[in-house]
């Protein structure tokens, strides 16, 4: 890493990705905006797709593992009648249908893909096959298998037809690990004809959700002005989805320094919780066997 990135910057920026740039590109920007020393980021979206995608900076990339998991929401739009090999606009045309669903039709089907379902990711997507991600073995005209996984769909709602156009959108809310470009083309499939995604927007990831968010040129203005006003979240603002905890200033200490308490001394909360002294983060913390111990512990 160059000089350049040499600042200890902690929280989040929930940026509202633009199109035409990889996750990875986006963060990347944004910690050059920044000089971060320390970045990540919650949940890849596509080139293709826009939304929600939030950065975590410095003490903040220590909850991306736990945050990883959540559900995620999206809308999109599906297009009859056209296959493209990636599956949205930016692939080549690999089938044609005539066959064009009607409204009830689509409304007919859409129960068969909620819940625990069955998917196979597309070949254009970041997966590892022996080594290498799939979208650059598809891109050399490699030929290979990508095994089924199992995820879960929690609600599908067809949001709006313009069937004279062979368009229809769709509101999902799923699992971790769901290809929204997959699950258009099998819609498209069950209805006996073929299509891809010509939209993709991630309306919320977890508790972040588009109201969170700031374009990136909007992020850049206000850098560049430089009044003051940060647009960073500070790190604790993951909590609304945890229980959250006072400390006394001894315990403060204790968990600091890597040392357990015992839970008699806490309110009892099951599975995790985040320690706070002074309303800042301190650790997140467990208990095991009456004794509370840090999981991760944070230098605010």
């Amino acid at each position: 890493m160059s000089s350049h990135y040499n600042q200890n910057i902690n929280g989040w920026i929930i940026l509202d990705k633009p199109q035409g740039i990889s996750s990875n590109q986006a963060l990347r920007k944004i910690q050059y905006l920044f000089h971060a020393k320390k970045a990540g980021h919650i949940g890849t979206l596509d080139p293709f797709a826009t939304g929600v995608l939030p950065l975590a900076f410095g003490e903040a990339t220590k909850l991306i593992p736990y945050l990883e998991g959540t559900e995620k929401t999206y809308e999109f739009t599906l297009k009859f009648g056209t296959a493209t090999t990636t599956a949205d606009t930016e692939g080549e045309i690999s089938e044609t249908s005539a066959n064009i669903p009607t409204l009830e039709q689509i409304q007919n089907i859409l129960p068969q893909f909620i819940g625990e379902i069955s998917q196979i990711p597309p070949k254009y997507s970041a997966i590892h096959i022996n080594g290498e991600r799939a979208y650059d073995l598809a891109r050399k005209g490699k030929e290979f298998e990508i095994p089924s996984r199992q995820i879960t769909i929690k609600e599908l709602t067809l949001l709006n037809t313009r069937l004279e156009q062979k368009e229809a959108d769709f509101r999902v809310t799923c699992s971790k690990g769901t290809y929204v470009r997959t699950l258009g083309t099998d819609i498209a499939v069950a209805l006996n004809t073929c299509g891809h995604l010509t939209a993709l927007r991630r309306t919320k990831n977890g508790f972040f959700d588009l109201s969170h968010t700031i374009l990136l040129d909007n992020l850049k203005n206000m850098l560049y002005k430089g009044d003051g006003v940060s647009p960073l979240k500070p790190v604790e603002t993951f909590l609304c989805d945890i229980t959250v905890i006072a400390l006394t200033k001894e315990q403060t200490l204790k968990l600091k320094s890597g040392q357990m308490f015992d839970s008699a001394d806490l309110i009892p909360f099951e599975d995790m919780a985040a320690a706070c002294f002074e309303n800042k983060l301190i650790a997140l913390i467990g208990t095991k066997e009456n004794k509370v111990f840090p999981i991760r512990v944070f230098n605010l």
